[in-house]
C-alpha cells in the first residue's frame, strides 16, 4: 500500500505492477513543482494546465510500457519530460517564450535598496527592459541555461537533470551566455549602472 513516507522508486515499482494509488502519492508529491516550472515556461495557465496534462499521459504511458528505467530519479525524469514537452509546444507554435517579470524574479529585487529614489527606480527599470532584451538574443541553450540559473534560482544540478545535460555542459551554456552578454554589453556601449 502506499504511503506519503514510501520513497518514490518503490512508489514506481508498485504503480507498474498494479497500484494506481501508488501514483496518486507521486502526483501529489511533485506536482507543485512540476507545475510550478510548467507555468514559469508558459505564457498562459490553460497551456501550462494542457503540458502539465501531457507531461504524467507521458509519465503513464512511459512506466505501463515498462520503459522506465531510471533509478529511482523520478522527479529529474518527470521534469525532463515536461521540459521536451515545453520545448515542443514552441516549436510547433514558433515562438519563444517571453520573460516574465514577477516580483519574485525581478534582478533588481536582490540589489534593491529602500532608499532608491523614484529616478532611481525607473532607470533600473529601463537598465532590466535592456538587459532581458540582450538576454533574448542569446542562443537557446545558452538563454535557457541562463533564465533557469538566475530567474528561477535552480541549481546546476537541477538544470542538469531539467534539461537532460550534463553538469559540466550546463555550467558551459552559462559561461558561454555570460561571455555573450559582455560582448553585446561592450560592442553597443551598453552602461548597466544607474
Amino acid at each position: 500500500m502506499a504511503t506519503t513516507q514510501t520513497p518514490d522508486a518503490l512508489l514506481v515499482k508498485s504503480y507498474i505492477a498494479g497500484d494506481e494509488s501508488a501514483l496518486s502519492v507521486l502526483v501529489s508529491r511533485h506536482q507543485s513543482k512540476i507545475y510550478g516550472f510548467i507555468y514559469s515556461k508558459m505564457a498562459d495557465r490553460d497551456i501550462a494546465d494542457d503540458v502539465f496534462q501531457d507531461t504524467f499521459i507521458k509519465v503513464i504511458k512511459t512506466l505501463k510500457s515498462n520503459s522506465y528505467n531510471e533509478e529511482g530519479k523520478f522527479l529529474p525524469w518527470v521534469m525532463r519530460i515536461a521540459h521536451n514537452l515545453i520545448v515542443d509546444h514552441y516549436r510547433k507554435n514558433k515562438k519563444m517564450p517571453m520573460l516574465r517579470e514577477t516580483e519574485e524574479f525581478s534582478i533588481f529585487n536582490v540589489l534593491s535598496d529602500n532608499s532608491l529614489t523614484i529616478e532611481d527606480q525607473l532607470i533600473n527599470d529601463l537598465i532590466e527592459k535592456d538587459l532581458q532584451k540582450i538576454i533574448l538574443q542569446l542562443p537557446d541553450d545558452q538563454k535557457e541555461v541562463l533564465m533557469m540559473r538566475i530567474y528561477q534560482d535552480l541549481s546546476f544540478k537541477e538544470i542538469s537533470d531539467i534539461t537532460g545535460v550534463s553538469i559540466n555542459t550546463a555550467l558551459g551554456r552559462m559561461r558561454y551566455a555570460i561571455l555573450n552578454l559582455r560582448k553585446v554589453i561592450e560592442k553597443n556601449q551598453i552602461s548597466l549602472s544607474a
